[in-house]
């Protein structure tokens, strides 16, 4: 059975409120055939806790839902038997984490990056066909901890040095990297590098990627998650810190620009490795997962991967303190470059509280757009404000070396 379509609007155009205020969500049948007479809704505080629910009178199609915000954070509108969302947000800048950070973090990282440090990169090239004029391009390979490898690949403008740097990093899933990924920045003047979030070669047919995504791969946020020593996010955030290191010390870059690019779990090794390596001049995260796993302590849903939610069998107190390590929310307080965030308001795969509460932790310039009919996907142009920023002023102001227009 299809599922009912509604289109949902908050009075307030930005979905922005004081605490106190009501939204009031215009709900609006946009399905086929004849409207219901009412629909059935919950309102959930984070995301996660339930505030309220109901029936929605539908006169001619179109009902009001009402909810007061009665602390800082999100609600969400949830409308049963159907995929529809509303979403608003009260007293945004007041959004604080559901915990504090290990009193060892800084200690457990640099340690980290003392055993990445200890292995060779070992950077080989393998030369490639770009397809663009005047792109070079490569796939590389690296040496990683305990083994592992990172790759990926790259590409640059032929014959210029003094290049400005883009690491791109990857959203979720286990998947191949179109050459293009690199090679159409390389063309917009960038020295790109583009990795794989796996140890695995970057151009291989659909095939072996649905085999390792149903086989070692499967579940893969929970692979090690009881302990950091173990996690598999622990190999995935040095590699994004060894690929940085890998441009750094590139001899064509201008050592100057380095910016570190990705959505979902790709905005979240983007806000990680703009936390933890010093070069990083900027980041770009659109929806980044991984923001504030214990938010079910204070009543908030946790981003994707919701490690207190994928413990299977194992010990869920081990689970709940190995994800501290690697909440993004612990990182974005060490951020020192400009920082651009799209949060959707409706995003139930990375819920914009804990989103909120890991950008109030950035003390650098920073830019948080709100998305207020955005879920996790660019469905119907509703993340268009964030990508309007990122790819028409962030990306062009720093390839250039200008300040970011406002």
């Amino acid at each position: 059975m299809q599922a009912a379509r509604f289109m949902v609007t908050a009075d307030h155009p930005d979905g922005v409120y004081r605490v106190g205020q009501t939204v009031r969500w215009s709900v609006n049948w946009a399905g086929e055939g004849m409207a219901p007479e009412k629909v059935d809704y919950v309102v959930k505080k984070g995301g996660l806790t339930e505030q309220s629910k109901g029936s929605a009178t539908l006169t001619n199609g179109v009902g009001v839902v009402e909810a007061r915000f009665e602390r800082p954070g999100a609600l969400l509108l949830v409308l049963q038997g159907s995929r529809s969302r509303g979403g608003a947000v009260a007293a945004p800048e007041r959004v604080m984490l559901s915990a504090k950070r290990p009193a060892n973090f800084d200690a457990f990282w640099a340690t980290k990056v003392k055993e990445l440090e200890g292995v060779p990169a070992n950077p080989r090239l393998e030369r490639g066909i770009s397809g663009k004029a005047g792109v070079l391009y490569s796939k590389i390979t690296m040496d990683n901890i305990r083994g592992t490898k990172i790759q990926g690949h790259t590409a640059q403008p032929a014959g210029k040095t003094k290049l400005p740097a883009l690491l791109i990093v990857q959203w979720a899933g286990v998947y191949g990297l179109p050459k293009n990924w690199v090679t159409d920045r390389a063309a917009d003047g960038w020295l790109a590098l583009n990795i794989e979030a796996h140890d695995l070669p970057i151009d291989q047919p659909p095939a072996f990627y649905e085999e390792q995504s149903r086989g070692p791969l499967n579940n893969y946020p929970a692979i090690g998650n009881d302990s950091p020593e173990t996690s598999y996010f622990l190999r995935m955030y040095l590699s994004c810190y060894r690929a940085a290191q890998y441009l750094t010390e590139h001899p064509d870059w201008d050592g100057k620009t380095l910016v570190v690019m990705g959505g979902s779990q790709g905005g979240l090794q983007a806000l990680v490795t703009a936390g933890f390596h010093p070069k990083i001049t900027a980041a770009l995260a659109s929806v980044p997962a991984g923001c504030d796993m214990l938010g079910p302590d204070v009543g908030r849903s946790p981003g994707w991967p919701q490690w207190v939610n994928n413990t299977g069998n194992k010990d869920k107190n081990k689970v709940r303190e190995a994800s501290r390590y690697f909440d993004v929310a612990n990182f974005t307080s060490r951020i020192k470059c400009p920082v651009l965030i799209g949060c959707g308001l409706i995003d139930e795969t990375c819920p914009p509280e804990g989103i909120i509460a890991a950008t109030n932790q950035i003390q650098s310039r920073k830019e948080l757009i709100l998305l207020p009919v955005a879920g996790h996907q660019n469905e119907n142009g509703s993340q268009a404000a964030y990508e309007k920023r990122c790819w028409s002023a962030w990306l062009p102001a720093l390839r250039e070396g200008k300040p970011i227009p406002r």
